[in-house]
Order: C-alpha cells, then sequence, then structure tokens
C-alpha cells in the first residue's frame, strides 16, 4: 500500500463536511498546522473536532473557529481563544468539556476497540451528568466510552514511507493515541524519510495505524505563551 501522498492537498481528500476529525496536539505543540490551513480553505462546515485545545484566536484550531466551520467541540482545555468563549457562550458552539486524562484514555480505547471504560475522573461534577456510576474498592467510577473519528490527523517530527512515527519531545502527547483511533489517519511530518532509516526502537507510532503520510512545510511552532526571567 502506498502511504506517501505528495502534499496536504491529497492528503486531506475525502474529509466532507460533518464529519469528525481528531487533531493530535498539546497546546501549539505538536499540532498539525499544514492541515489545518488546509481544512479552513477547504471551506468544510459542521465539523465536529476531538483535539485537547481549540488553538488560539489567529492559529490552529482557532482559524476554523473563526470561520464558524466547527459545530462541536470535544476537548479539555480551551482557555487560549477568545472566539472559542464567545461561540460556547453564546451557543453557537457546542462544547463537550473531558478531564484532560479521561480525552487520552476514551482516544486510546478507541484506537484499542475497547468501547468503554470506568474512570473516577469527573465524579460528582457535571462531566459525570447521564452517565453510569458504579463503585470499585469502594469509590464511584464514571462510565466513558470510546472515541473514533472518520479521520485524525496528526504532526510527527519524523517520519518513513511505511508511516512509522517519531515525535519531538512533548509533540508525543495526544498523537499516538489518535493516530490509533482514526478510521484514516493522515500523518504530517518535519522529515520524511526511506524505510529502513528510522530506528525501530524508537518509533513511537507504528506504521500500520497510518494511511497517508506527507512532509508539510513552513511550520511556525509558535509559543504560546513566552515566559522568560529576567537577567
Amino acid at each position: 500500500m502506498k502511504k506517501v501522498v505528495k502534499d496536504k492537498v491529497e492528503a486531506l481528500t475525502g474529509i466532507e463536511s460533518n464529519m469528525t476529525i481528531m487533531l493530535g496536539g498539546f497546546g501549539l505543540c505538536g499540532i498539525p498546522e499544514n492541515s489545518i490551513s488546509h481544512l479552513v480553505e477547504m471551506g468544510l462546515s459542521g465539523l465536529t473536532c476531538i483535539s485537547n485545545n481549540a488553538g488560539v484566536d489567529d492559529f490552529g484550531l482557532g482559524l476554523l473557529l473563526q470561520g464558524k466551520q466547527i459545530k462541536k467541540m470535544i476537548s479539555s482545555y480551551v482557555g487560549e481563544n477568545d472566539e472559542f468563549e464567545r461561540q460556547m457562550l453564546s451557543g453557537e458552539l457546542e462544547v463537550d468539556l473531558i478531564p484532560q486524562g479521561s480525552l487520552a484514555e476514551r482516544c486510546r480505547a478507541g484506537g484499542a476497540g475497547i468501547p468503554a471504560f470506568f474512570t473516577p475522573a469527573g465524579y460528582g461534577t457535571e462531566v459525570a451528568e447521564g452517565k453510569e456510576v458504579r463503585d470499585y474498592n469502594g469509590k464511584p467510577h464514571i462510565l466513558e466510552t470510546a472515541l473514533t473519528a472518520d479521520f485524525a490527523i496528526v504532526k510527527a517530527w519524523k517520519g518513513d514511507t511505511a508511516g512509522n512515527l517519531i515525535y519531538k519531545a512533548t509533540a508525543r502527547n495526544f498523537n499516538p493515541m489518535m493516530a490509533m483511533a482514526g478510521k484514516i489517519t493522515i500523518a504530517e511530518v518535519e522529515e520524511l524519510v526511506p524505510v529502513g532509516e528510522l530506528n525501530p526502537n524508537e518509533i513511537h507510532t507504528p506504521g500500520i495505524f497510518v494511511q497517508r503520510i506527507f512532509q508539510g512545510e513552513k511550520f511556525e511552532q509558535r509559543i504560546e505563551q513566552r515566559t522568560t526571567r529576567q537577567k
């Protein structure tokens, strides 16, 4: 199976309005920024996006929010995006806020074929409303269902032509579990190398989970909040 595609345009072929898409990344670290920019250009609407965060106003998923292309966000942290806040409070955007660990595990479970699991996280809060509760070891747990998507789009540091991926430092966040949970997984990489160039012991996502891979370009790699110390 040939997995290498020419560019982001070919990689995102088949994504349509009203689909569910997973997007890797944490804050602005390890987000598939080339793919997101093309989703904006495609003019899609009614998207359900599963992502740890919603970008910032002028970058990442914030660009899709600007165009009101997202119908629903399933995420964990959204505090840096004013447009997200405005749309949520006005009722324009449906939001499912999930504890960060639960979001990660729901994605991992989806990729592993586990339909649901019990967790104590969120019990006694709005997160638990309408969910089954069971006691384990004297502690209440709520039932959380797995998450999957029509497409999963991830960003890696290096990848090979067979789809094997290596993430760099903290960019190894939500990318590995989301790569497992998409019906079709697209990987954009900073460097694309031939098979055999990657050390097998360093591969984070095996190529079996990846259907399309392309080398991105002009990565901005922004810092969400730059903090420095005085000299």
